[in-house]
């Protein structure tokens, strides 16, 4: 992507089956942004759906939180195509996913700090009928120089009060 796409590609995140995620800039202003990307051309519609589904549960809390201090989830800021691909543009407050942590010693503060993040964050969405579904820690992202984490990747997340339930494979976990 270039200036064409109006962003400026800086590092490869994440490539999964179904998305490609890219740490970016946006060249309007200059803001770090992540772009999230589905994958292919040609989409299954439940796919689709669960993207754009994403975006709109993101977003919401998104609007949701703007009067606290610190959004506990990563913010939403537009749903585009590029390339007749959907994409998510995301805020990009300079954390990576607890993933790429793993083998790193924590202290006691950080650990503890970083928990009681993730609870409050999940407090938070809970409180607005929204299930995650997906807690692990590729859907966490933690920024070790500001000590802040997020939560993101609301792609399995239900609404509850509107959620149908229906029988299931019930060999099966969803999330």
């Amino acid at each position: 992507m270039s200036q064409q796409t109006g962003f400026e590609i800086r590092e490869k995140l994440h490539e999964g089956r179904s998305t490609l995620v890219h740490r970016a800039i946006r060249i309007a202003d200059g803001e770090p942004v992540v772009l999230k990307i589905l994958q292919g051309n040609n989409f299954l519609p439940e796919t689709l759906a669960r993207f754009k589904r994403e975006f709109e549960i993101t977003h919401s809390l998104n609007s949701a939180n703007r009067n606290e201090d610190v959004s506990s989830v990563i913010c939403a800021l537009s749903y585009q195509t590029f390339m007749d691909r959907p994409m998510i543009v995301l805020e990009d407050f300079g954390g990576d996913s607890l993933d790429r942590f793993k083998g790193k010693s924590w202290n006691l503060d950080q650990f503890l700090n970083l928990a009681l993040q993730v609870v409050e964050a999940l407090i938070q969405v809970h409180a607005r009928q929204i299930m995650h579904k997906d807690i692990n820690p590729s859907n966490i992202v933690f920024n070790p120089s500001t000590g802040q984490a997020k939560l993101i990747d609301f792609g399995l997340s239900t609404i509850l009060p509107r959620e149908n339930i229906v029988r299931a494979n019930l060999n099966v976990l969803e999330g």
